[in-house]
């Protein structure tokens, strides 16, 4: 697959990192200057691992629970989509890390809406593979709510197609603040039969 994708003329740039090492604390995460990036993902980062537990986003294809591929090892957001999801809510600002977020960039226009199996690359040789845009969720909006108890409700419509992408490590690798990301897309088309 490697030799379809098209190297993008934009270029991102990674504007902060944060990480958890306790999924039970909750969503919200600190920021950390570099990371280091394994196949199993970000080192020090509670969603990481090769497998993780099928959650309700899978109830469809399995079982609650079912021990499944990790294609959501990092969580990539947007500084201009985090800002049109404040706008849309009418709160001065929504905190990278208020929402999960791994990798925080600037300059990739709309991307949540990234295609799956596009490659953002690093200059230390680091790659992380899209496997699909992050839809909103409840959990987002509660922890915003503490801040700005009247927008309990608006997260997930303000969010939706602006929440970023999840996807997993292909090329291990140190990402830091400030790093030029390379952007690689795959060819696009529509299934017809969708």
């Amino acid at each position: 697959m490697p030799e379809l994708l098209t190297k993008l003329a934009i270029q991102g740039k990674v504007e902060l990192l944060l990480a958890s090492l306790d999924r039970d604390t909750g969503l919200e995460k600190h920021a950390v200057q570099q990371a280091r990036l394994f196949f199993t993902g970000m080192e020090g980062d509670c969603h990481g691992g090769i497998t993780r537990k099928s959650d309700s986003r899978m109830l469809k294809q399995y079982k609650r629970n079912t021990e499944v591929r990790n294609s959501r090892q990092l969580s990539i957001l947007s500084m201009e989509e985090l800002a049109a999801v404040a706008e849309a809510m009418g709160i001065p600002a929504v905190k990278p890390e208020w929402v999960g977020a791994n990798v925080v960039v600037s300059g990739i226009p709309d991307l949540t809406l990234l295609p799956p199996s596009t490659r953002l690359q690093f200059p230390s040789g680091a790659m992380i593979v899209v496997d699909a845009e992050n839809h909103p969720c409840r959990y987002p909006a509660d922890i915003i709510a503490r801040h700005h108890p009247e927008q309990k409700k608006g997260f997930v419509a303000a969010a939706m197609h602006r929440r970023g992408v999840v996807g997993w490590v292909e090329a291990e690798g140190v990402i830091g603040t400030g790093d030029r990301i390379t952007v690689w897309i795959p060819p696009q088309r529509i299934y017809a039969h969708a």
